[in-house]
């Protein structure tokens, strides 16, 4: 299933629930690709200060990839109501 994110915040949330479905720790995710805990932590937090280049590295480990598309009418109330 497509799931919309427009900010930081949603794309963490995204990611925890893709990593706690997979079962893993904070810990483990960032384990797995080299990442300290902490750094999952912040990028789960929608941390502003997240690098793109943390981001991409945990895409492919929770199996998950960007999809670049023309922006949804729908609003960003509604996406936030999904969180």
């Amino acid at each position: 299933m497509d799931q919309i994110a427009r900010t930081a915040k949603q794309i963490g949330v995204i990611i925890r629930r893709e990593r706690r479905k997979r079962g893993l720790t904070q810990d483990q995710l960032g384990a797995k690709i080299h990442l300290r805990q902490a750094t999952i932590s912040k990028l789960e937090a929608g941390e502003p200060a997240t690098r793109l280049s943390t981001l991409l590295d945990v895409l492919p480990a929770l199996d998950l990839e960007i999809v670049i598309r023309p922006r949804t009418k729908v609003s960003s109330d509604d996406i936030e109501a999904i969180f």
